[in-house]
């Protein structure tokens, strides 16, 4: 079972030169690519760094191509602008010559309140009242609500899902606790979007059927504590031709909204030819 410090040691990125890092993968990503929520993690503590008396506000990132997990990451940095209440960058991620992701971070100064105003927690219960999972005690823990079975391409439901998600064991707050946050918002909208379609799950992705995050949007609000409870509260309003699209709200125990993000995701048949062989699983 995977380490708490083991994800800590790959967003702890080696300077290689001006804007430059490299950076290893988590070994608890799924088989035969490196999971995106790392992806999105590095890029986040990569792009952080051009100014660091600033808050992460956002990150957009489009997954042009898959990396491989045995291979170390090479990310370059480019400061696109930095001024007083604001800065951004370009987060390019590179195996080789192989490019994987590029990322815009956007950086915020801390500003007092003109207005405020936050959407309301859906009403589902604590995460005392989800049921456990197999992450219990691992690195992190996550509680579906309602125990939903994302893998059972029979269990059918809306197109919403409810995750409770925290690292217990993480001191890990600032620019660290946004890239742990970020690595959890990866992985369940491409099940929220197959959940109203019985005969299609989760666990056919890379085996039957073609999936994929192509970009994913997160935007933070507040200040996160990986190390407390938060609530993902999943939608997906379209899903045809494809692809689909969902977004999510993120919030605290408290019933705070703390994150947003958004997710363009492909599910499809495997092209003619692409398809695995029996028990084999596809690495794009």
């Amino acid at each position: 079972m995977a380490e708490l410090s083991e994800l800590l040691g790959v967003l702890d990125l080696e300077p290689v030169g001006e804007g430059r890092f490299r950076a290893q993968n988590f070994a608890d990503g799924p088989g035969g690519v490196v999971f995106g929520g790392q992806l999105l993690a590095q890029s986040i503590v990569a792009g952080a760094s051009i100014d660091p008396t600033k808050e992460v506000k956002s990150i957009h990132t489009v997954f042009a191509r898959g990396g491989a997990p045995d291979k170390p990451l090479d990310i370059e940095v480019e400061a696109m602008h930095t001024g007083r209440a604001l800065a951004s960058a370009t987060v390019t991620v590179r195996q080789g010559e192989r490019l994987c992701t590029r990322s815009l971070v956007l950086l915020s100064a801390v500003e007092p309140d003109l207005i405020r105003h936050g959407v309301d927690a859906p009403s589902v219960g604590t995460p005392e009242d989800a049921p456990t999972g197999p992450s219990e005690g691992s690195f992190w823990e996550v509680r579906i609500v309602d125990g939903v079975d994302l893998s059972d391409p029979a269990a059918v439901g809306p197109p919403e899902l409810f995750v409770w998600v925290r690292f217990p064991e993480a001191v890990a707050q600032g620019v660290i606790g946004q890239a742990l946050l970020a690595y959890a918002t990866d992985g369940f909208l491409i099940a929220t979007a197959m959940r109203p379609h019985e005969g299609v799950g989760q666990a056919m992705s890379h085996v039957s059927i073609s999936t994929s995050v192509l970009s994913h949007t997160l935007t933070f609000h507040e200040p996160i504590d990986a190390s407390q409870w938060y609530l993902l509260a999943h939608e997906s309003p379209y899903a045809g031709r494809g692809r689909s699209y969902g977004r999510a709200h993120i919030f605290s125990s408290g019933g705070d909204v703390v994150a947003s993000f958004v997710q363009d995701n492909m599910i499809r048949d495997f092209p003619e030819g692409q398809k695995p062989q029996a028990g084999e699983r596809s690495k794009t």
